[in-house]
């Protein structure tokens, strides 16, 4: 249960000597930048918040892009189901009258943003099922067509003709998550993250029906000698791997941002896959690796502020610790869970 976890932390942590390399040759400040990077993210409570909110957005985002991989699916659409999630639950928290119950509403976007993901995710499956289509072509493909059109809706229909920005209004109080930790952005989405990663483990490892569905990903010979057909799992998996994506992009606009604006989503979903092969696609080792991920880029970004850090070099090092905490995983067969 915990061997996955150990196994993410210990490349993580030697991972983490990169940094000080690399700050050393490009830096024009060594030490200033090199405290900035290891200690900014928990520094107050705004960065500490803000860090702990950038993990919540990745754990649920690679919770998804997990599930997929489980299921012996690739979904490649992330971006696109977090985009589109976000745009839907902005269109309802924006559509409702004033005195609509705030939490009623929040429930509302929340579903819209969750059945957004699942029936892009769905689609990708159905194609996989009934026509052979590679669901990594065509959620790619899916989530590509559809971006602009997310990108129409923040510029169109739901922009405030009352700013300069592509971004819609800014969301009443009562229709925003409730904050945990002010003045960050930290929100309750990092509790709803949290437990949807112990109901997936649950799932996974504690039923009869995750037992036939991590079967069905990672032996599907294996699973049909036993009677269950392999085929079935494309679809649920595709579409609660959209679904979660999608739920993502409402905790974005609704905790983080408070608003949807143009490309929100900001890379989210390609992240989402690198913590999902970081965490070797076992569900409680998603929180490490997320929670690195979001560490990583607070690092930079403190780097970036506080010492004069360079915008390439700050790039650079996630790219290079990205890297390294991957190597161990190459051997892994993306395509399948483990059993």
């Amino acid at each position: 249960m915990f061997g996955g976890v150990i196994g993410v932390l210990l490349p993580l942590l030697g991972a983490l000597l990169i940094p000080a390399l690399i700050i050393f040759a490009g830096s024009p400040d060594p030490g200033k930048s090199i405290a900035a990077f290891f200690i900014g993210p928990w520094s107050n409570s705004w960065f500490l918040g803000n860090t702990l909110d950038t993990a919540a957005l990745r754990l649920s985002a690679s919770l998804g892009a997990a599930f997929a991989f489980r299921g012996g699916c690739f979904n490649l659409g992330g971006e696109g189901q977090i985009y589109l999630g976000g745009c839907a639950a902005a269109a309802v928290l924006l559509a409702a009258s004033p005195d609509f119950p705030g939490y009623v509403l929040l429930a509302l976007a929340g579903c819209a943003a969750f059945a957004t993901g699942a029936l892009m995710g769905g689609l990708s499956g159905l194609l996989r099922r009934g026509a052979g289509a590679n669901e990594l072509i065509s959620s790619f493909l899916l989530s590509a067509a559809l971006i602009p059109a997310g990108d129409f809706l923040v510029a169109g229909p739901l922009r405030n003709q009352q700013g300069n920005l592509l971004a819609s209004a800014a969301f009443s109080y009562d229709r925003l998550l409730p904050k945990l930790l002010p003045p960050s952005v930290l929100s309750v989405s990092c509790l709803a993250a949290l437990i949807l990663v112990v109901l997936a483990h649950l799932f996974i490892h504690h039923t009869a029906a995750g037992y036939r569905f991590r079967i069905s990903g990672s032996a599907p010979e294996l699973a049909l000698f036993g009677g269950v057909d392999p085929e079935k799992r494309f679809v649920p998996a595709m579409a609660v791997s959209g679904a979660l994506a999608g739920l993502c992009g409402f905790f974005a606009v609704a905790g983080t941002y408070g608003m949807a604006y143009t490309g929100f989503s900001g890379g989210m979903g390609w992240t989402a896959i690198a913590a999902a092969l970081i965490a070797g696609n076992e569900m409680l080792a998603l929180v490490p690796a997320a929670l690195f991920l979001a560490v990583l880029k607070a690092g930079s970004d403190a780097a970036l502020l506080q010492a004069g850090f360079g915008f390439e070099t700050a790039a650079f090092i996630q790219a290079a610790v990205l890297l390294l905490a991957a190597l161990p995983l190459g051997k892994r067969i993306l395509l399948r869970g483990k059993s």
